[in-house]
C-alpha cells in the first residue's frame, strides 16, 4: 500500500513534534539529577559530587522513611487491589439484590464527599490514628476504579462462570481462578494507578500520624524542602539539610520518583488495554 507524500509529511511533523516534546518533558528531571550530584554553590553544576546521596543513606531518618514508603506501597496497593475486586465481582453480576442502589452509593462519593474533618474523626473514632492503617485503609476503594473493573468483570462470558460453577466452584474461587487470570491487564493497570497514589501521599500521613518514625519519605521530602527554602524547622538535622541545600533537595526527589518510574515501564502496555476494555461495556 502506497503512502502519499502528504501522508508522509504529517508522520515525518508527528515523529519530530513528539521526540521534541518528549525532551522537553524530560529536561526538568535531567535538570534534578545532574543538580543532585553537584554541590550546592551555584544553580548550574560545575562539579560532581556524592555528597547529597551518602548524607541521605546515612541518616536514619531517610532510610526509615523509604523502608515506610515501600511497605505501604506494597502492602496498601495488594490490600487496595483485593477490596476493589471482591467489591467489583459482586457489582459485576446484574441479578445482586441492591445492586443499582449500592452503585448509585459509589457514583455519588465520587461526587460529594465527606470532608477532611469529618474523615479526620472517622479515623480517630476507628483508632487508626498515629497508625500504618490509616494511610491504607480508609482509601481502600477507588469509586472510579471500582466501577471500570466492575464493568471489566462484566465483559468476561458468563458462560467460563456458569461452567466453573456446574464443576463444583464457589464464587470466590471463581474470582481469583478465572475472573482475576482473565483480567491481568486490568489489574496491572489499577495496581500502579493505586501504587503511585501511595507513593506519593503526605497530607494524610502529616494529618493522621504523629510519630516522625512513621513519615512516608514524600513526607520527609516536604520537610528538605521547607528547611532549605529557609523556613523554619525543628529538625536536629536542619544544620545538614541547609548545608548541602539544593543538592540534598534534588536527591530526595530523585531517590522519591525513581522507584515508580523503575515499575512504570513494566504495566505501562496494559493501560490502553486495560482501561478502555473496562470502559466501553455497560
Amino acid at each position: 500500500m502506497k503512502t502519499s507524500l502528504g501522508s508522509k509529511l504529517f508522520d515525518g511533523f508527528n515523529v519530530t513534534f513528539l521526540t521534541l516534546f518528549s525532551l522537553f518533558s524530560f529536561l526538568p528531571f535531567l535538570y534534578v539529577v545532574i543538580n543532585s550530584f553537584s554541590t550546592s554553590a551555584s544553580v548550574i553544576p560545575t562539579s560532581f559530587s556524592t555528597e547529597a546521596y551518602r548524607y541521605i543513606f546515612s541518616a536514619s531518618t531517610f532510610t526509615q522513611s523509604l523502608k515506610v514508603s515501600i511497605f505501604l506501597t506494597l502492602v496498601g496497593t495488594l490490600f487496595q487491589l483485593i477490596m476493589t475486586s471482591l467489591m467489583a465481582y459482586s457489582l459485576s453480576h446484574k441479578h445482586l439484590p441492591g445492586r443499582n442502589l449500592v452503585i448509585l452509593m459509589v457514583l455519588f462519593t465520587m461526587l460529594f464527599s465527606g470532608g477532611m474533618i469529618p474523615t479526620y474523626f472517622v479515623v480517630k473514632a476507628t483508632g487508626l490514628l498515629n497508625s500504618l492503617a490509616a494511610l491504607i485503609i480508609p482509601s481502600a476503594i477507588s469509586a472510579f476504579n471500582l466501577i471500570i473493573l466492575k464493568n471489566f468483570f462484566q465483559a468476561i462470558p458468563e458462560e467460563l462462570k456458569e461452567s466453573a460453577r456446574i464443576d463444583g466452584s464457589h464464587e470466590l474461587g471463581l474470582l481469583f481462578k478465572i475472573v482475576l487470570p482473565l483480567s491481568l491487564p486490568a489489574m496491572a493497570t489499577f495496581a500502579l494507578f493505586y501504587a503511585v497514589g501511595i507513593w506519593n501521599q503526605y497530607f494524610n500521613a502529616i494529618l493522621y500520624l504523629t510519630d516522625a518514625a512513621k513519615y512516608p519519605v514524600q513526607v520527609i521530602l516536604r520537610q528538605v524542602i521547607i528547611l532549605t527554602t529557609g523556613s523554619i524547622g525543628d529538625t536536629s538535622e536542619i544544620e545538614a539539610v541547609t548545608y548541602y541545600g539544593n543538592s540534598i533537595k534534588m536527591a530526595v526527589i530523585v531517590i522519591a520518583t525513581v522507584p515508580i518510574m523503575i515499575v512504570y515501564p513494566f504495566l505501562q502496555k496494559h493501560f490502553a488495554k486495560g482501561v478502555l476494555l473496562g470502559s466501553v461495556k455497560g
